[in-house]
């Protein structure tokens, strides 16, 4: 198919197709947690910026534009040549979710669900979505140990 007709597509799309094209990897503990490598991401959601100028960078999800299919994340701002700041428009593929918003039940239900296929066992007081800060404690903790 020729990339006019793909474009088309994609511009066209119906909105359930367009809600699968904003999906983003997850990160580790929540891909050992639920069996998921990927989730559409969400308003609420916490994201590590993964690729481009904003590599590395981490905040909260505070718009999703259905029609852009790009996310704005609280704290990433680009500066416009009349030294204002706006929110910067970054596509999901290049963003890993770090912590979900559980807020919705049929969200909750949905990956609970997906656990119990693959007989993943998940216990209630386990918090796997945690911030950056512990996660890189842990990697740093583990490679202190690995050198000893």
């Amino acid at each position: 198919m020729s990339q006019s007709r793909m474009r088309k597509k994609l511009y066209n799309a119906p909105h359930h197709v367009r809600h699968r094209l904003l999906n983003a990897h997850v990160s580790y503990q929540i891909m050992q947690r639920y069996g998921i490598r990927s989730l559409a991401v969400r308003k609420g959601d916490v994201v590590r910026v993964m690729r481009g100028n904003y590599r590395g960078m981490e905040g909260k999800v505070s718009k999703v534009d259905m029609q852009k299919l790009r996310i704005s994340i609280e704290g990433i701002l680009m500066s416009k040549t009349d030294k204002k700041q706006i929110p910067a428009w970054i596509h999901p593929s290049k963003v890993e979710i770090v912590k979900l918003d559980m807020s919705d039940k049929k969200r909750k239900e949905k990956l609970e669900n997906i656990a119990k296929m693959k007989n993943i066992k998940i216990e209630e007081g386990e918090s796997v979505e945690q911030t950056s800060e512990e996660v890189k404690s842990n990697e740093v903790g583990s490679d202190t140990q690995k050198g000893a």
